[in-house]
C-alpha cells in the first residue's frame, strides 16, 4: 500500500451523512476508502476537461462578455447543436 497522509476534513451533515450511509451499506470498507474514491473520481473529472481552473475562469468570462444568446430557448442551441453533428458527419462521410 502506498503510503497516506492524515488530514481533517470538515463536512456538511448531509455530505457526512451519506459517506456514512455508503459504509453502512457495504459499499465501502470505510469512510477514508470512500474520500479516497471520491478524491480519485473528482481528480479524473478534472483530467478529463483537461482546463485549469484558472482557464474555466477565462472561458466563462469570455462567455459572459460575448453578451446574449442568439437563441432564443435551450430547444434552439439543441437543434443548431444537432444540425452542426449533422454537417460534420456528412462531411467526413
Amino acid at each position: 500500500m502506498a503510503p497516506v497522509e492524515k488530514m481533517t476534513i470538515a463536512l456538511t451533515p448531509e455530505m457526512a451523512g451519506f459517506i456514512r450511509n455508503a459504509v453502512d451499506a457495504g459499499d465501502y470498507a470505510s469512510t477514508s476508502e470512500a474520500i479516497r474514491e471520491a478524491v480519485r473520481e473528482w481528480k479524473e473529472r478534472r483530467d478529463l476537461l483537461g482546463y485549469t481552473t484558472e482557464e474555466l475562469r477565462d472561458l466563462v468570462n469570455e462567455g459572459l462578455a460575448s453578451g446574449p444568446s442568439a437563441h432564443e430557448s435551450m430547444a434552439d442551441v439543441k437543434a443548431e447543436a444537432r444540425r452542426r453533428l449533422q454537417a460534420t458527419v456528412e462531411k467526413t462521410c
